[in-house]
């Protein structure tokens, strides 16, 4: 297949027109005109970032592209901005997504990804204001929610569904992983979110918990779970658990806001506090700026590169305005 090097023209990324002036692709098709003007029609899969199918390059005409000869396909590297706009588009689904949680269009969601980049911010605030929403509306009593952290027991699971089981009410699991690894526990969350119309769970023992809190044997949940975990399920050795966390993770529906570079762990805080992650410090812009600085100057010493290392930071700069650096230091950085 001919490889082309194009001279002058442009292909639509994320909504806006990108440059490929430079890159080299497979040619499909010669120079044509249609609806919205010039294209050369070239192979998108040869070379990475773009769609794996052939696409049009918007161009002027036959000199727009040469013969590249021997050349072999660039690879485009994604620019910052383009960066921060695939993960800005990737945060707003998952706010997208615990919306229609909350709803109840959707019965479950997994969060997965790295600490410390924003999971649990974007679900809280979407709960959040859903609660304001509903304390001020005039049709009753507010649907409820709760995060849940740290340990649970199966039988504790068992009665946190019952307490939110009606219709728009959400449980989020934040980091509260001994649900995940219990087998008694994740059979009753399978299930709680059972694709059934009917979503029926039972307790077919005895328990003084249950009589003495009230919980009945048998309820119905109806209600929505929200997953927010650090754990990669294809990593768990366990051939029995990782059967029942694949039965969990076929009822719902699973986010990966997998951040795995260094560049784009900072470009994430970047974007965060640059959406005014820092305003309740009501510090002057030069310090915000300063702080950001310290992070990426520091960035392969620190211990954790995350936006709860930004608050940390940002705690000293309130706390010591005048050392907050050599505080830092000696607070966030690995010796």
């Amino acid at each position: 297949m001919m490889q082309i090097k194009i001279l002058e023209g442009t292909y639509k990324i994320r909504g806006k027109d990108v440059d490929l002036s430079g890159m080299v692709f497979p040619l499909v098709e010669e120079f044509k005109v249609g609806a919205k003007g010039g294209y050369v029609t070239v192979d998108g899969k040869a070379v990475a970032g773009f769609p794996d199918r052939a696409i049009k390059i918007m161009c002027s005409g036959t000199h727009a592209y040469e013969d590249a000869g021997k050349a072999k396909s660039t690879k485009r590297e994604e620019t910052d901005e383009e960066t921060i706009e695939r993960m800005r588009e990737r945060f707003e689904m998952l706010e997208d997504m615990t919306r229609a949680t909350k709803k109840g269009d959707v019965r479950a969601m997994i969060v997965s990804g790295p600490p410390g980049v924003g999971k649990s911010y974007g679900v809280e605030k979407v709960l959040g204001k859903h609660d304001i929403i509903n304390q001020i509306a005039q049709d009753g009593r507010p649907a409820k929610y709760e995060v849940v952290k740290g340990a649970m027991s199966a039988i504790g699971l068992y009665c946190k569904l019952f307490k939110y089981a009606d219709k728009d009410n959400v449980i989020v699991f934040d980091d509260c992983d001994s649900v995940l690894q219990d087998e008694l526990s994740l059979n009753i969350l399978k299930a709680a979110l059972d694709s059934k119309k009917t979503r029926r769970i039972h307790w077919n023992t005895d328990s003084f918990k249950l009589r003495n809190e009230g919980v009945p044997d048998s309820f119905e949940f109806k209600g929505s779970a929200i997953f927010i975990t650090n754990i990669k399920f294809d990593n768990v050795k366990s051939k029995k658990m990782r059967d029942h966390l694949e039965a969990l993770e076929s009822r719902c529906h699973y986010v990966d806001l997998t951040i795995d570079t260094e560049r784009e762990k900072m470009l994430r805080i970047k974007q965060i506090v640059g959406d005014g992650m820092l305003t309740e410090y009501k510090f002057a812009e030069e310090v915000h700026e300063e702080i950001i600085d310290f992070i990426d100057i520091n960035k392969k010493r620190l211990r954790e590169l995350s936006l709860r290392t930004v608050l940390k930071v940002a705690d000293l700069a309130k706390a010591f305005p005048t050392k907050w650096e050599a505080m830092a230091e000696n607070t966030v950085m690995k010796r």
